[in-house]
């Protein structure tokens, strides 16, 4: 009998999963955004939030469970990843829980002009201030959370370093992998990002194929025994 436990069996597929419950999660996220924030419109985005509450808040417990999954795949991903490179692993898991924790963060920018708008402060201040106000947090929300597309953006390429170097997944994933991380690090440059936004768009690719390769294929077990071994 194969002396690896059951507990030192790649969690190949229930990372998969995790990972595929982070895309349903952003889906939830990014969805009250696109129906309810108005670019450049402040008074049209508050009209917006006042008048779908349930709507708007969805989308924080979309941004909450974002996090919330994402640990579970860095942790997943660690002991995936471990065999192949103990100290990158944990370096690629740093920078993961430091985004994770900035996602966190962004999240109460994004609670901020609800409370604001339909609590006690929408009457401390004038309907033009709160409004101004409100749309201000927003701002705020947007980049700090893509401040946290730079940590994703590291913690990806050393990710797909590792899938490359692994011999139980197919090196082109790795590769993938890079190129989204890799597309990641362009939002250190706001600019560049809205100047190359469909190419790191086109970049989840990456993520997307190694999430149903994990879910479907899983890894090859016996070489992966064969790097914890040794």
């Amino acid at each position: 009998m194969d002396s690896m436990t059951t507990e030192n069996r790649p969690p190949a597929r229930i990372a998969g999963l995790f990972y595929l419950s982070n895309f349903l999660a952003g889906g939830i996220a990014v969805g009250p955004s696109t129906r309810l924030f108005v670019a450049g419109n402040a008074a049209a985005t508050a009209a917006n939030i006042i008048a779908h509450p349930s709507l708007y808040w969805t989308g924080f417990a979309g941004f909450i469970l974002m996090a919330a999954t994402y640990i579970a795949v860095t942790a997943l991903f660690y002991q995936l990843f471990r065999p192949v490179n103990k100290n990158l692993s944990v370096m690629a898991a740093f920078f993961s829980i430091i985004g994770c924790a900035i996602v966190a963060i962004s999240a109460a920018f994004y609670a901020a002009p609800s409370l604001m708008l339909t609590g006690q402060f929408a009457n401390a201040f004038s309907t033009v201030q709160v409004q101004a106000q409100s749309y201000m947090f927003l701002r705020l929300f947007t980049e700090c959370f893509n401040m946290s597309f730079v940590f994703f953006g590291f913690y990806m390429s050393i990710v797909g370093w590792l899938a490359y170097k692994s011999t139980f997944l197919p090196p082109i994933l790795g590769i993938l992998v890079m190129i989204a991380g890799i597309e990641g690090l362009t939002f250190l440059s706001p600019p560049f990002v809205a100047m190359l936004k469909p190419w790191i768009l086109a970049g989840s690719i990456g993520e997307v194929t190694l999430t149903l390769w994990l879910i479907f294929r899983g890894v090859n077990t016996d070489r992966w025994i064969e790097m914890a071994r040794s």
